[in-house]
This record gives C-alpha cells, sequence and structure tokens, in this order.
C-alpha cells in the first residue's frame, strides 16, 4: 500500500511516543513518522531507537514543512508556535491541547484561508458523534462533571491563583464551577475534555463544567449531561491515568490514533 500521509510529532512524552511506536509497527498503514520535534532531544534519541524506521529530529517548523499531518501533544506554553506553523503551512493539524485552542479561535479563521484543516479529537470523552449530532438541532444544556484524584489537579493555576489546596483531603471538593472556557484557563493541563466538549456543541462560554479533587477515585472520570430538543443524554466514562502523567488518561493516545486512522480507512462508523 503506498504512502499517503508523512506524519510530523512534536512531543514524545507517553502520547506521542506511542502514536510513533504505533505508526512503526505498520498499525496505520499509508502513514509514515517522518519528522518530530521533542525539547529533551537525548531522551527522545533513546526512545527513538526502538522503531524500525527512523524519523529525523528537528525544529517545530522544520515538522510543519515536512509533514502533510502535525500531531501537537507538547506542553501547553508552546501550543503556538506549534498551530501557527502547520497551519500557516496549510497542512492537517490535530492538537491534544484542546484547550489551548479556545483563546485562538482566529487560528480557525487563518485555517480556511491557508487550506489547512484543524481535527479535534475526542480525547478523553465519550459520546462526541451523539453531541455534535444534537448541535445540528437545538441543545439547551451541557454539563461536564470531571472527578480526579488530587494529585492529578495539583499544580493548576486556578488552584494556585485562589490558594485552593487538594492536600491530604479526606473526601471529594469542588475545585472549580464555571463555563469551560474559564476551565481550560484554570486548568490547562486537565480539561482538554471540556474544551472538545464545548467544541462539538454549544461553544465554551455556554458549556458548564465542575471538577473535584476526589481522594476515593483513582481514575479521571467524566460524566456529560445533555439537554437537547433531540434527546437528553447521560454519560459518564472512567479514563486509567498514565504513570507517566497522571494528568493524562491512557485512552487519549488511542482517540488520537484512532482520529489517524479516520484519514485513510475506507469504512468511518460514527458521526
Amino acid at each position: 500500500m503506498s504512502l499517503k500521509y508523512n506524519v510530523g510529532i512534536v512531543g514524545l512524552g507517553a502520547i506521542g511516543l506511542q502514536i510513533a511506536q504505533t505508526i512503526d509497527l505498520g498499525k496505520l498503514p499509508q502513514m509514515r513518522v517522518s519528522v518530530v520535534c521533542s525539547r529533551d532531544q537525548v531522551k527522545a534519541k533513546n526512545n527513538l531507537k526502538t522503531l524500525k524506521s527512523q524519523p529525523s529530529i528537528t525544529s517545530i517548523e522544520n515538522v510543519a514543512k515536512q509533514s502533510d499531518v502535525i500531531i501537537e501533544c507538547a506542553p501547553a506554553e508552546i501550543f503556538d508556535q506549534i498551530a501557527e506553523s502547520a497551519i500557516e503551512a496549510g497542512k492537517i493539524f490535530i492538537p491534544a491541547s484542546v484547550g489551548a485552542l479556545l483563546p485562538r479561535m482566529h487560528l480557525v479563521d487563518r485555517a480556511a484561508e491557508t487550506g489547512a484543516k484543524i481535527i479535534i479529537p475526542t480525547g478523553a470523552l465519550l459520546g462526541l458523534d451523539a453531541v455534535r449530532a444534537a448541535a445540528e438541532g437545538n441543545i439547551e444544556s451541557i454539563t461536564l462533571k470531571t472527578r480526579k484524584p488530587p494529585t492529578g489537579l495539583a499544580g493548576a493555576p486556578h488552584l494556585l491563583e485562589n490558594n485552593i489546596s487538594v492536600d491530604n483531603l479526606s473526601e471529594a471538593k469542588l475545585v472549580f464551577e464555571g463555563s469551560a472556557r474559564d476551565g481550560a484557563i484554570g486548568f490547562p493541563a486537565n480539561v482538554n475534555v471540556a474544551a472538545a466538549l464545548s467544541l462539538a456543541g454549544i461553544g465554551p462560554d455556554k458549556t458548564r463544567l465542575q471538577i473535584w479533587a476526589d481522594p476515593s477515585v483513582n481514575r479521571n472520570m467524566h460524566t456529560i449531561v445533555v439537554e437537547a430538543d433531540s434527546a437528553r443524554f447521560t454519560m459518564t466514562i472512567e479514563n486509567i491515568p498514565t504513570i507517566e502523567n497522571p494528568k493524562t488518561g491512557k485512552i487519549t493516545a488511542l482517540s488520537m490514533i484512532a482520529t489517524l486512522r479516520r484519514l485513510t480507512t475506507p469504512l468511518v462508523s460514527g458521526t
């Protein structure tokens, strides 16, 4: 089967490395990881030694130039550089840091001008196909309730700015309640799910979000409640955190792999 997409990956942590390994094993036919970018090049070189086909390690700008699809799974502080490089080059851009897109919706307008395409993976959520379908009609409300182990929330800007401690909790503590937009700002490493949900439905200002630090759970739990003129539904998912980063669920990398698969498969299931 002939090559269709050169894939570039920015960030070789738990998510990026798993995507690279999956493609290298031939599980995504017609794709090849051609270039990667990582802030720790020594670690990246060691990790890439396990691959049969060795991608080159280069800059963010070169990843955008040399790839058809750019995968972003890097620290949020360099999101601008990655997104702008991919979009200016007119490429397919698949971000893991979906929350970083909310204050940068001008990038969508720019993508329309350059021919780029931004694809939001479902990530650690479920049922975005149902939300997208309901959004073709009228959605009255969407609420997302997130429960995470306290260690998975520690260090979030909202907690630091408001002097909220999640240490030594004996019961669940509500640490945030507001819009998905504000939640994405206050918890940039935690609620990409809220951003993805809001973009599929009624927007980041109308989507309501609760975040709980819960010492009784060892998984990242998300419950979506949707009220629409076409359906009323409630969905709950419990994601197992990665060992490398408790803020990220194991299913996140798998979701991005599934997103890549949809680009080439002759049969696509789901809205």
